[in-house]
């Protein structure tokens, strides 16, 4: 499946999405068709970030089919760099706080936001301007740049990544959304769903020194997994990554994967990429672990262009 395939769909439900984003009616679009999934992924390309997920979460039962009254939510965004979200190196912050806005309406009792950022938590928090985003879609904010934030678990059946420690808002919670952002990165040459989770955990370091690609892939393992991932391509920095230089880094894609498959949802990443999957070694590895599915052209995919 070529990449201009993968996004092709009819422009109609696109226009009707569209149209609903302006006139700010996407209450109705939310409950519509909730619990009705047909599909296994959406792939969507040519809105803004937040009527792209505004339509993409219907076409998988709406936010109701992943969180249910009175429930505590972890939205995982990638809040890595202190750099402006232009720069395409943390996840665009209109579509945070778009899900957080979705998941507050499906009930859920309190949401929260955070990431063990790379530079320093608090002015990546800021610079990237999700943590006001979030705030402001209501959401709280909390510090992820400090050990004692962390508690160690164990993942049973993990090749080398044996235990871990991992922040203790994760386990603490009752629904875990994965808000990846696509793009390059010098180590793992792409970094998107399965690769976010270095965010939630302390030890990186180790990570780094002891088979990189396998701790990924064994980290999914874990029990408390994400129930939905939300693949950001709006700007998606295809050099230099994970922090890129400049603009010039990034091409504007104007797309969105969302899936419950993180395996799938990587899968169909390399192909926006225009990299063959077994170069990014963590995804066959997962897969190969049972997390998921390589073979994306097996799915049901609703590919919409708005």
């Amino acid at each position: 499946m070529k990449r201009r395939d993968f996004l092709k769909t009819s422009a109609g439900a696109g226009l009707m999405a569209g149209a609903a984003f302006r006139l700010g009616r996407y209450d109705n679009l939310m409950t519509s068709r909730a619990g009705n999934a047909k599909y296994d992924m959406v792939a969507i390309k040519g809105g803004s970030p937040e009527a792209m997920f505004d339509l993409g979460i219907q076409e998988l039962g709406g936010m109701k089919t992943f969180v249910s009254k009175g429930q505590k939510v972890l939205v995982k965004p990638n809040i890595g760099w202190d750099v402006v979200p232009e720069f395409g190196a943390c996840t665009n912050p209109l579509l945070v706080a778009r899900v957080i806005e979705h998941v507050l309406r499906a009930g859920a009792k309190e949401v929260y936001v955070f990431d063990n950022s790379v530079d320093y938590g608090p002015s990546c928090y800021k610079t990237s301007g999700i943590e006001r985003a979030a705030k402001n879609a209501g959401a709280k904010v909390v510090p992820a740049h400090s050990e004692r934030y962390y508690q160690q678990v164990e993942i049973p059946g993990a090749v080398v990544l044996k235990k871990v420690k991992v922040h203790e808002v994760l386990l603490n919670t009752d629904v875990f959304i994965n808000l990846p952002i696509l793009k390059d990165h010098d180590t793992t040459r792409m970094t998107a769903c399965l690769k976010n989770m270095m965010g939630v955990i302390w030890d990186r370091k180790w990570w780094h020194s002891n088979n990189l690609d396998q701790c990924i892939a064994d980290y999914g393992l874990f029990e408390k997994k994400p129930s939905l991932h939300i693949l950001d391509c709006y700007n998606v920095m295809f050099r230099n990554g994970p922090r890129g230089i400049s603009k010039q880094d990034v091409v504007q894609m104007k797309s969105q994967i969302i899936t419950t498959d993180w395996v799938a949802g990587d899968t169909a990443a390399t192909r926006l990429l225009g990299i063959e999957t077994s170069r990014i070694a963590h995804v066959p590895l997962a897969s190969k672990l049972g997390l998921g599915t390589m073979n994306i052209d097996a799915l049901n995919i609703k590919r919409i262009q708005m």
